[in-house]
């Protein structure tokens, strides 16, 4: 699996959004802006601009302008998946050079390998629509995660 660095930094400031609101993802008294998210993690401002608008129009986060303006998720954090966000900032889960899986024509001797690539997609998902941004902001994984993440044949 590969993630974009998109995809990286939209994980990231969700997180980060839901831990300034206390794990929760409510909104906080003060929004907080891009410059923050950006410097609390080491994103480029500009690039995180563009991610915050794609998550913005995804209904990830809501915005508000002018010198109290800034950031905020739009539901709770325990209500945002991480499948949820990569959806929104790079499309569909799983792709085999720009298709879907089940779009595939494979023949043959392959043909098995269109079952591979569902599996595949389906396992992301699992772990993907498991894991939310505030268990990630809280740092409290299921236990399915751990578990998994605990095999040290993961690591490498």
């Amino acid at each position: 699996m590969r993630l974009s660095a998109r995809v990286d930094y939209a994980l990231r400031a969700a997180a980060e959004l839901a831990a300034v609101a206390g794990g929760t993802g409510a909104r906080r008294s003060r929004p907080v802006t891009a410059e923050q998210i950006a410097r609390a993690q080491d994103i480029p401002p500009k690039f995180l601009e563009s991610i915050l608008l794609q998550l913005r129009r995804g209904g990830i986060v809501h915005a508000q302008r002018g010198p109290e303006g800034g950031y905020w998720l739009a539901r709770p954090a325990a209500e945002i998946s991480l499948a949820e966000v990569i959806r929104v900032i790079d499309g569909p889960l799983a792709h085999v050079r720009g298709q879907r899986p089940e779009q595939l024509g494979y023949q043959g001797a392959a043909r098995a390998l269109q079952d591979v690539w569902i599996a595949l997609r389906a396992s992301e998902r699992e772990i993907l629509e498991l894991v939310t941004i505030a268990d990630v902001a809280s740092g409290q994984l299921p236990g399915r995660v751990n578990d998994l993440a605990a095999d040290p044949s993961a690591w490498t």
